[in-house]
């Protein structure tokens, strides 16, 4: 047997993978052509435009738009900002509750908070990681006004059972497709389900602006207050013949450049393509995955299209016989990019304990953030997950086939690893 590079063998891999995100000659020239333009931002209206962004931004908007079939598509320079749009322009009030899940990026929660607003964190399913329908309902509650379902990872949540939810409260339904551009949940684009759907352009996404967000929706009341918001609240209505400094709301400065909309027109129409390299590499590797008891490559309902921002596999310590932060601390000293369990419960962060206004002092409401309210969330984030990004283009099968050369030395290895103490 090779000697693990933990204790000073040969790594499986020493050059690094593959750099991301993919950024071609397109990408280069429609940079370079706002650059020369000289129009930036453009937000500054012209005589017979309406103060809703320039000529990238628009055109990147109308095809965002077009491919999820949508009326609306509205760009922010963010996706936190876009989900604080989103649950301001779904009439979330202060002191109401919105139900998120606890394992996805912050913002998810947080633009509860930025709106005043109060997240309510309900479990995930164990197989797909995201919001578990079954434990929604109970969580409802007189102040409940909206759910934020997260596309987690790049597989679709559960949006029939989901939405059957919201129906019968009457709550709005906001989808965190920020990790899911493309992905499919029964022939349907995510984002394009609930009452209006974000995304992410965040520059380890499937595609990329570097930072930047979209929201889509089919509701005109929605769409026209969040393009409000982004405009520092500023009326931004198309019948207006010039700009007005009217502000019938508050709002922030949300605005997405020329210089992202025109590198996010050249990447989106990379897409399907990028997300189909995604699609191959995940499956060859899942297949390999598959054989080596203790390690269940990801879940893909029959209905679903995986998009794979992140390839998660779920690790069994009893079967391997090594705790799961061992074996991924391993497989890194072999060159193979891990990381074990994804981000802490989101209720377990130091907000919702040593600073919490929002909950106690200023709306005076007993919610709970104590450990052990989501433990299908703790038992993953403590024992069980384990994630890789390496399933994204350029990367190729023999990459994949490191991955996999590295998790079967480290299994022929753990006996090593357990006398070790490691």
């Amino acid at each position: 047997m090779a000697q693990l590079a933990l204790f000073g063998g040969q790594k499986v891999r020493e050059k690094p993978f593959p750099p991301h995100p993919v950024i071609g000659e397109e990408e280069k020239r429609a940079v370079m052509e706002v650059l020369e333009s000289g129009k930036l931002s453009t937000f500054i209206a012209q005589p017979g435009e309406h103060f809703l962004g320039g000529e990238k931004i628009r055109q990147f908007e109308q095809e965002f738009a077009s491919y999820h079939d949508v009326k609306y598509a509205v760009a922010f320079n963010s996706a936190t900002a876009a989900l604080h749009a989103a649950v301001t322009a779904c009439g979330v009030k202060a002191g109401e509750e919105v139900i998120v899940p606890p394992y996805t990026f912050t913002s998810t929660a947080t633009c509860a908070l930025m709106h005043n607003a109060i997240p309510v964190f309900v479990d995930i399913k164990p197989d797909i990681f995201c919001l578990d329908p079954a434990k929604i309902e109970p969580a409802v509650t007189p102040r409940t006004r909206a759910i934020i379902p997260v596309h987690l990872f790049g597989h679709p949540a559960d949006m029939d059972e989901i939405m059957a939810i919201a129906q019968k409260h009457n709550l709005k339904v906001i989808e965190d497709s920020a990790q899911a551009p493309g992905a499919l949940y029964k022939g349907k684009p995510t984002g394009t389900i609930g009452d209006c759907g974000v995304f992410s352009f965040q520059e380890t996404k499937n595609i990329m602006t570097g930072e930047g967000g979209m929201l889509i929706t089919n509701d005109d009341e929605i769409a026209e207050i969040a393009s409000m918001i982004r405009n520092h609240g500023e009326v931004v209505l198309a019948s207006q013949s010039q700009r007005t400094y009217r502000s019938d709301i508050l709002g922030w400065g949300y605005r997405m450049t020329e210089m992202e909309a025109a590198l996010g027109i050249a990447q989106f129409r990379k897409l399907d393509r990028l997300n189909n390299q995604r699609i191959e590499l995940a499956n060859y590797l899942a297949e390999k995955l598959a054989t080596i008891d203790g390690l269940i490559p990801p879940v893909v309902y029959p209905f679903a299209r995986h998009v794979y921002y992140v390839f998660p596999i779920k690790y069994s310590q009893d079967r391997v016989g090594i705790s799961r932060n061992t074996f991924v601390k391993a497989l890194v000293a072999e060159g193979i990019p891990f990381g074990a369990g994804y981000v802490r419960p989101l209720y377990l962060n130091p907000i919702y304990h040593e600073k919490k206004p929002f909950v106690y002092n200023y709306f005076g409401q007993d919610i709970s953030y104590d450990k052990g309210l989501c433990p299908v969330t703790e038992r993953l984030y403590e024992k069980e997950l384990m994630l890789t990004m390496v399933c994204r283009p350029p990367a190729t099968v023999a990459d994949m086939d490191d991955v996999v050369t590295a998790i079967k030395k480290i299994i022929e290895n753990k006996d090593e690893l357990a006398e070790a103490g490691q």
